[in-house]
């Protein structure tokens, strides 16, 4: 089983008793551990940010609640994004002929602005 990890810092949870408390505390970073955000429910893409159809609706994602559907998502950490969000950025890549996970340079930004102002006939208006 993958260790569970810190949503917010990524630091181990190793020492924290599961099934978290309600109180519970990140030991590196003091993030609440009972939050939608560390849940394997959570799901920004979907109606209230929840797949569990029951859950009652939560408004802030990253402070702890009480939800008794909780159940901890192991290997989450700031910069982890899920299976599916790296599948869908590895699509739009080859749909715009990007190599995989390709982060835009300062210079890369530079170039596009360049051929978008050669496109609509200038630079910024003086």
């Amino acid at each position: 089983m993958p260790t569970l990890t810190c949503w917010k810092c990524g630091a181990t949870l190793a020492d924290v008793l599961v099934p978290f408390a309600r109180v519970a505390e990140c030991p590196a970073c003091r993030a609440d551990l009972h939050v939608c955000r560390m849940c394997v429910f959570f799901d920004p893409g979907v109606r209230r940010g929840c797949k569990e159809p029951v859950a009652d609706e939560v408004t802030d994602r990253e402070r702890a609640n009480f939800c008794g559907y909780f159940t901890p998502e192991p290997g989450l950490g700031p910069g982890m994004e899920d299976g599916t969000a790296q599948a869908a950025r590895a699509e739009l890549d080859g749909l715009f002929g990007l190599p995989s996970s390709s982060v835009a340079s300062p210079s890369d930004s530079d170039e596009a602005r360049r051929r978008l102002d050669e496109l609509f006939g200038g630079g910024p208006e003086k």
